[in-house]
């Protein structure tokens, strides 16, 4: 598998890159699977695919700290990410792979290969709900899947240097909690990672065996996704 270090200038086109490499890859124009991985520049506010925008972020607080609220491909509940917060993407093949079609399958697929990688570094994590990485009961990652005719991508966050407490200003709680969280709020729920960001990285890479870096990114569909979706108001603040 070939992997892509790549955190591009604005999050309108980090966002944008995740889904035009799931993209890419149903057009037939990348060979093989891919891993991503990527931080941002600043912290934003990430909406779910059908997120309520009114309900799961603190607008007026990501506007008087100048944070942007965007929503990307996948499902899932809000998050905040930023500096501190590693961003991985793999798009994988249903024809390499056909039990990945099944969600249960897929969350399973990824999430054990990537929590057996952090394990060998920090052993009391482990997989939790359905789809969190935890240390103990604390979650320090989540993940969130979108699926297509012949692929998937699946992405996720991993919390190793971030201001936890932003997390609780900015984001309000989920619609949906794990019966684990037993009513904590974010700064009681969460912890990060005790791994640095090169750490971590080589873990993930190794993981998927993705040792084949790669320069290659889609920019005209980067590029599309930005202009059409992810620099536009009506897909950013939809069900709001």
């Amino acid at each position: 598998m070939q992997h892509l270090s790549l955190t591009l200038d604005t999050p309108e086109e980090n966002l944008a890159l995740d889904e035009a490499l799931l993209d890419r890859a149903e057009q037939g124009d990348q060979e093989g699977e891919i891993l991503r991985l990527w931080e941002p520049h600043a912290p934003m506010a990430i909406l779910g695919r059908s997120s309520r925008i009114d309900q799961e972020v603190n607008q007026t607080e990501c506007r008087r700290r100048g944070i942007p609220i965007f929503r990307r491909s996948s499902g899932g509940a809000a998050i905040l990410a930023g500096p501190g917060c590693l961003m991985y993407a793999v798009v994988l093949s249903y024809d390499a792979q056909p039990h990945l079609r099944a969600i249960d399958q897929a969350h399973a697929f990824v999430l054990d290969r990537v929590v057996s990688a952090l394990q060998a570094l920090v052993p009391d994590i482990t997989q939790r709900g359905t789809s969190d990485m935890v240390i103990g009961d604390r979650k320090f990652s989540g993940n969130s899947l979108r699926c297509k005719r012949r692929h998937l991508l699946y992405h996720g966050t991993i919390l190793f240097d971030f201001p936890l407490d932003l997390i609780g200003q900015c984001l309000g709680s989920p619609a949906r909690e794990p019966d684990y969280r037993a009513g904590r709020d974010h700064l009681e729920f969460l912890v990060n990672l005790p791994l640095d960001a090169a750490t971590i990285r080589q873990a993930i890479i190794a993981a998927w065996d993705a040792h084949e870096p790669t320069d290659d990114w889609p920019r005209d569909l980067v590029a599309e996704l930005v202009r059409e979706r992810y620099s536009q108001d009506e897909w950013n603040h939809q069900f709001g």
